[in-house]
């Protein structure tokens, strides 16, 4: 028989190349993976929620892995706490959780939240955490093309070429930006997102907070579905993913010991 089970995890994306493993490159995937055989014992291959870009940070992260033998519940954390001394310091497990045999972590993900973070002044604090951006921005103009995404679903014009992809159409619920000290954060959550898709959207964003655009030419940009009508993609070390949500009924109750 075998058991899967769900980990939820968060990593520091600066020296890994995304989640998705890749020959001659690092990733949090291959790193997981060599991580759980040694000290399950057996050979594991977990599968992410999805992939991240080169140097994309992740505050949460899930990734199913299946099992021949049956983790006894007073045992998941000892199993947490060995794994995190495995583990490099910009990778940490927070749980595992027992799920259906058929749970997915991509597939039955139901939203993603990102958040992108501008830094208003030069801070080398947040070097490799957030994009420098000088001078003033319309925050108010900003908010306002946010909004406009929800009245959309085909996102080609914020989509990297050529990808693998039966759809590019996704469902935006929340978009906003809000100033938090020195910091402009974008806060964006949808069913699905595309592949550098809210880089794209970031940078198009400040464009119309620079005024180099207005909300008619992002509708324009849009409905164009065009990706080198949009604007510019921003750095990745500003990019973090922030919130996975899964329906309740694929979690399994835990077993009293």
């Amino acid at each position: 028989m075998i058991y899967r089970y769900f980990i939820r995890l968060a990593y520091n994306g600066v020296r890994f190349h995304g989640w998705q493993i890749q020959y001659n490159a690092n990733s949090v995937q291959q790193l997981l993976n060599k991580c759980f055989s040694t000290i399950l014992d057996e050979e594991i291959k977990l599968t992410g929620a999805g992939r991240t870009d080169t140097g994309v940070h992740a505050k949460e992260f899930y990734a199913h892995f299946d099992v021949k033998t049956k983790i006894e519940t007073s045992k998941i954390e000892n199993l947490i706490f060995r794994l995190n001394s495995y583990l490099p310091d910009d990778v940490v497990i927070y749980d595992i959780f027992p799920v259906l045999p058929d749970a997915h972590a991509r597939f039955d993900a139901i939203s993603r939240t990102y958040q992108y973070f501008v830094s208003s002044n030069k801070n080398p604090f947040a070097k490799g955490f957030s994009y420098y951006v000088y001078g003033n921005l319309n925050v108010e103009m900003m908010n306002k093309g946010a909004e406009f995404l929800l009245d959309y679903q085909d996102f080609s014009c914020f989509s990297k070429s050529k990808t693998q992809v039966k759809t590019n159409n996704c469902r935006i619920m929340e978009a906003n930006w809000k100033k938090e000290n020195d910091m402009l954060v974008f806060t964006i959550k949808a069913d699905r997102f595309l592949r550098n898709m809210v880089r794209a959207i970031v940078g198009t964003l400040l464009d119309l907070g620079r005024e180099k655009i207005t909300i008619d030419d992002l509708r324009r940009i849009i409905e164009g579905k065009n990706r080198s009508d949009a604007g510019f993609s921003v750095p990745a070390c500003g990019l973090f993913l922030t919130k996975i949500e899964y329906p309740a009924e694929i979690f399994l109750p835990l077993e009293k010991s």
